[in-house]
């Protein structure tokens, strides 16, 4: 969807309500209600059929039929009965008005057939007519930067900068009613319903450019498509703060959320996964929303996760140190330097540690001289100042002394003064200063430790990662090997066959040897060496150590028998229809210091392949030391996977013990990450121990299980992997050679060097402007990109042995969400201009375009690069020039083939 669309729908100028009335109680008669008792200036145009049909309603003449109406109205509300409603979104498809409000009955989101019949048939209907559909089954929006209500909710409302979106009717109503009491205003307020057609998706691409929204919160119970969601989520948290609250945790609370919405839902610790990926902060309440909201808005970027603590009252400031560490956040330890300051300011009257405990009877100057010292610690990321009420102390007056010494902070400042009377007086002063204030430290503890994540999940959004080192892998014969199993009608892989496809992309595997029978199993044993690990071989049992089908530390033939004859009763026990193929003898590893691990890897419904990680081994069960993450991996990700365990400790030793080879942990991580894009079929995978040592990590056990599907690994993802299949060595003029393919996150230090070889001149044009150089933030939306919205090529030297490879090109588009346009930029580095590299560039991005049907490439050039408007010309755009900005627009019509030279060149004046 456009954003002019979705504009149009949540910003109408004129309004018709279909089905209207007076009677009380009924969607039509409140909606109407709604909108003409708010400031909404538009029209809102009545439209009821029948020959009884009154004249007005509500002092609004009444029309008969859409083609009657006056104007093409830009949004329509419809509360006629679910069987008319297909006649008039054709009507209004017909007579131009492209947005519509559902609220009428009968579109159950419960899977009946009849139900669901006419849901298909409406969706098909609006599709043709190209009319989009909110709801059915909410409560409309509210927009109170227009004073427009096209709800069903009456509650009163002010302007803001925070936008509401939600899956929830209660919560619609519930949170305008705790927003009114806490003096909060909204941007938009918007109830999704059952997503027929508009979803979170498309609402969050209108928010990202949207002025008047510097916020996001959702309230969410369930995604429809991942992909779509989690690149417009993406987009958006790159600009605005996005807080998410999503019902389902429990497995009670997931249960019920499923009965509600009717859909399958994904596992809380994936969505906990997804929302971290997006750069998204995960909320528990409305309440710690709305706190942390107010934070993000008024402080500065959090730089670290240290917080002093300032109080006139130790019992608070330590009760705030437990909460504070049992949440991952540090006391900060002061310099000596600061320490000294105090020293000075204060004399005696500090705790010489932090939290500072200063005189219960400070006033604020002693505040002051407390707080500056911190405010120059580059220790200190953030400052909590509490204060305790005291007899004969003028709580208020200390509260403006704090904000005048901390007006021009760059470091986050959080206050709670706790009580009444003045307490209130200084709560009403931070919050007019703009300095968060809480009735308790306990508030403003979470509220830091929020902070403190959402800088994580903003590093995670924007980091440039390493680069794996490059191996060469049978991808084909791999697959076949999966292919094999399931033309044998084989869902379990055999052992071997796992080995096999785990070798190949060079995870370590411990040699195996099959036995059939308890029999050859001893018959074995001494071939194989001891001491012995013996499992069972079945195609029924995925996790062998559950059902009582692994036995340890076998020392000789005797106890081998016994084990495989004891591991076939308990199988029996726990499965008895379990098919049984044999056994599984390998000679079991004694290296030194090893530490289990295991690595899971299943098929989420919403979100495609995800996999977990954590503690392996007989004790995995107890420990529940496991962490899920989204493919695709790299290998950034994958340490921050490792790194959030608590195994994680154990990996990197002390000074004691020496850790294991953790490198080697974070390549098989990307190794099965990559695994799983080539072999689709692949949809479940366990490889449980991982013993991971100074050696290296080797799989002692593994399981893999297999279907056919006709999706690609790729598009399995709800994040869009890396295209290697675009990767291609192209031949510029006659003797150039460079390698084409699409940038990646780990071409930053790279692209550094490509703009710093750029001419002023050549800046200019590219960024429209006298530029320096850039800031990282930049370079990161240069670098890492969204390969499903955005692709950027570049040309990189083939170096020789020894060299560095030079970033030479560039060639970018910036697609729309709806991919029906695009829009251009390309740069030569300026030392290597007249080789014939532009005009590849950009013959392989409308190339790419076309390919994925793109409707329309954009562009524009300030009105002195002639070499621009060359090149554009030859490649077929239409060229055009306002005189009044002095710049050219360049426009491509991607739906048929462009010849070369047949550019039509226009001059504009305005």
């Amino acid at each position: 969807m456009s954003h002019s669309t979705l504009k149009q729908m949540f910003q109408p100028t004129s309004v018709v309500i279909i089905g209207a009335t007076e009677e009380a109680g009924t969607p039509a008669c409140e909606c109407m209600q709604n909108l003409l008792g708010g400031t909404f200036l538009g029209p809102v145009l009545p439209v009821v059929t029948g020959a009884d049909s009154p004249d007005t309603i509500f002092g609004q003449p009444v029309y008969s039929a859409i083609d009657t109406l006056p104007i093409t109205p830009d949004l329509a509300i419809v509360c006629v009965d679910a069987d008319d409603v297909p006649f008039y979104i054709e009507e209004l498809g017909k007579r131009g008005t492209q947005n519509a409000i559902l609220f009428s009955s009968g579109f159950s989101r419960f899977s009946t057939k009849e139900a669901t019949r006419k849901r298909e048939r409406l969706f098909e209907l609006a599709r043709k007519f190209s009319v989009r559909l909110l709801g059915p089954n909410g409560l409309g929006f509210i927009n109170p930067s227009l004073g427009i209500n096209a709800s069903l909710a009456s509650s009163s409302f002010s302007t803001g900068k925070v936008a509401f979106i939600t899956q929830s009717d209660s919560l619609f109503t519930s949170v305008l009613d705790w927003a009114v009491s806490k003096s909060i205003g909204f941007s938009h307020v918007i109830s999704l319903g059952d997503m027929l057609d508009v979803g979170f998706s498309e609402v969050l691409d209108y928010l990202h450019r949207d002025m008047n929204t510097r916020a996001v919160l959702l309230y969410l119970e369930s995604v429809a498509n991942a992909r779509e969601f989690m690149s417009a989520a993406r987009a958006l948290s790159r600009s605005k703060p996005v807080l998410v609250v999503k019902a389902g945790k429990s497995a009670a609370a997931e249960q019920a959320v499923a009965a509600h919405t009717g859909m399958i839902l994904g596992a809380d610790d994936v969505y906990e996964a997804a929302f971290k990926r997006a750069g998204m902060l995960r909320m528990d309440s409305i309440d710690s929303v709305f706190d942390t909201i107010q934070a993000l808005a008024w402080s500065k970027p959090l730089k670290g996760n240290r917080l002093a603590i300032v109080t006139n009252g130790g019992a608070p400031a330590f009760i705030a140190t437990d909460l504070l560490l049992q949440g991952g956040g540090e006391l900060a330890e002061l310099t000596e330097e600061a320490c000294l300051h105090l020293d000075t300011a204060l004399g005696s009257g500090w705790s010489y540690w932090n939290p500072l405990v200063i005189d219960a009877k400070a006033d604020g100057d002693m505040y002051a001289a407390a707080i500056k010292p911190l405010l120059r610690d580059s220790s200190v990321d953030g400052i909590l100042i509490l204060h305790v009420p005291a007899a004969g102390v003028d709580s208020a007056a200390i509260a403006d002394q704090v904000i005048k010494t901390c007006k021009r902070s760059k470091k986050v400042i959080l206050t709670s003064w706790l009580g009444a009377g003045d307490a209130e007086l200084a709560r009403n002063s931070f919050f007019k200063a703009k300095i968060p204030s809480y009735f308790t430290p306990d508030s403003a503890v979470r509220t830091f430790l929020n902070l403190v994540q959402y800088r994580s999940n903003q590093i995670k959004l924007a980091e440039a990662p390493e680069s794996r080192p490059d191996s060469t892998i049978d991808v084909l014969k791999s697959r076949s090997v999966v292919l094999q199993a399931l033309e044998e009608k084989r869902q379990m892989l055999t052992v071997e066959e796992s080995e096999a496809i785990l070798g190949a992309y060079g995870i370590h595997c411990i040699t195996t040897r099959s036995a059939e029978s308890a029999c050859e199993v001893a018959a074995i044993a001494d071939e194989v060496g001891y001491p012995l690990a013996i499992k069972v071989i079945s195609p029924d049992i995925f996790r062998k150590s559950q059902a009582g089908g692994v036995k340890l530390d076998i020392r000789n033939s005797t106890e081998a028998m016994a084990a495989a004859e004891s591991i076939l009763m308990n199988v029996a026990q726990y499965q008895p229809s379990a098919r049984i193929n044999g056994f599984a003898v390998q000679r079991m590893t004694r290296r030194q210091r090893g530490v289990e691990l295991s690595v899971e890897v299943e098929t989420d419904p919403q979100f495609g392949p995800v996999i977990r990680f954590g503690h392996g081994g007989s004790m995995a069960s107890l420990l529940h030391d496991k962490q899920t993450e989204l493919l695709p991996l790299n290998m950034s990700l994958a340490k921050e996977l490792v790194a959030t365990t608590r195994v994680s400790k154990q990996l990197m030793g002390s000074d004691t013990v020496a850790g294991v080879d953790i490198q080697a942990v974070y390549e098989m991580l990307v190794a099965i990450s990559q695994m799983l894009i080539d072999i689709p079929e692949i949809f479940e995978l366990e490889i449980n121990p991982v013993q991971a040592t100074v050696d290296g990590a080797f799989a002692l056990d593994a399981a893999i299980r297999v279907a056919w599907t006709d999706v690609g690994g790729a598009e399995q993802l709800a994040i869009c992997p890396y295209p290697a299949e675009l990767e291609k060595v192209v031949t510029v003029g006659e003797n150039l050679t460079v390698l084409l393919r699409p940038i990646r996150p780990e071409d930053e230090k790279a692209h550094w060097d490509f703009i710093e070889h750029l001419s002023p001149q050549d800046r200019r044009f590219r960024f429209f402007g006298n530029v320096g150089e850039l800031p990282r933030s930049e370079m990161v939306k240069l670098t890492q990109i969204d390969y499903d919205r955005e692709m950027a090529f570049i040309a990189q030297t083939i170096p020789e042995e020894g060299e560095e490879p030079l970033t030479v090109g560039s060639a970018r588009a910036m697609i729309s969400p709806d991919n029906a346009t695009s829009e251009f930029a390309v740069v030569v580095r300026s030392d290597w201009k007249r080789k014939g590299l532009g005009r590849m560039l950009m013959s392989h991005l409308v190339e790419y375009l076309r390919s994925r049907n793109t409707l329309q490439i954009t562009g524009e050039a300030l009105g002195d690069n002639k070499n621009m408007v060359e090149l554009a010309r030859s490649l077929g755009f239409v060229v055009s020039k306002d005189f009044n900005d002095d710049t050219y627009h360049f426009t491509l019509d991607l739906r048929e083939e462009s010849e070369e030279g047949t550019a039509v060149e226009n001059h504009q004046e305005e």
